[in-house]
């Protein structure tokens, strides 16, 4: 018998049908609006196999994560005092390459992002980057900066990280399977 999953599904003006797996058992559908629910059924029944295989990695990961000490808020804020202290200057150095300019950096605890740009180009990244390796920090910064050149992540988008950072694809690897890990301290650390 297969496993139930919970589906929240997200209507938009998108032209394609795109799924994002947001928990072990829980799956986040993206369909254009005309998409009926049949359609969306048949769509997760056909990548079955590929949810099956990855909520399994999804389970692993956070069953070795639940193994690791969860941050304290003292550690939190520790963290949050450094990348005050990083983020900036790296940031300054990096706009200043691409000939870019920002508005605000924010320093948050994030569980579900490592950065973000706004369309007013203020920039907020996540403190768990302290516990990153320093290029895989340095991607996430290079990463939204890139974001005052294309708003998207278009191959024009991907062309501009790549010159800052040739070895992207590598770090953003880095931030999906050990990343996941240090998120989970945190969300273990809001639990107790």
């Amino acid at each position: 018998m297969e496993k139930q999953i919970q589906t929240q599904v997200i209507r938009s003006s998108r032209k394609t049908l795109s799924m994002r797996i947001t928990g072990p058992d829980a799956v986040e559908i993206r369909a254009p609006k005309t998409v009926s629910q049949a359609q969306i059924d048949d769509f997760i029944r056909e990548h079955r196999a590929w949810l099956d295989k990855h909520m399994q990695i999804v389970n692993q990961r956070e069953e070795e994560a639940a193994k690791l000490p969860p941050l304290t808020g003292q550690e939190l804020l520790a963290l949050s005092d450094k990348a005050l202290m990083y983020i900036p200057q790296r940031a300054r150095y990096f706009s200043s390459l691409l000939h870019v300019t920002y508005g605000r950096i924010a320093i948050r605890s994030q569980k579900s992002k490592w950065g973000s740009c706004s369309s007013q180009g203020n920039l907020s990244f996540n403190c768990l980057l302290m516990l990153c390796p320093q290029e895989v920090a340095d991607y996430v910064i290079v990463h939204e900066l890139c974001h005052r050149i294309e708003m998207n992540h278009s191959p024009r988008f991907w062309a501009e990280v790549e010159k800052l950072d040739p070895n992207y694809r590598a770090h953003r690897q880095w931030l999906k399977t050990e990343g996941s890990k240090l998120i989970a301290r945190m969300e273990h650390a809001r639990r107790e």
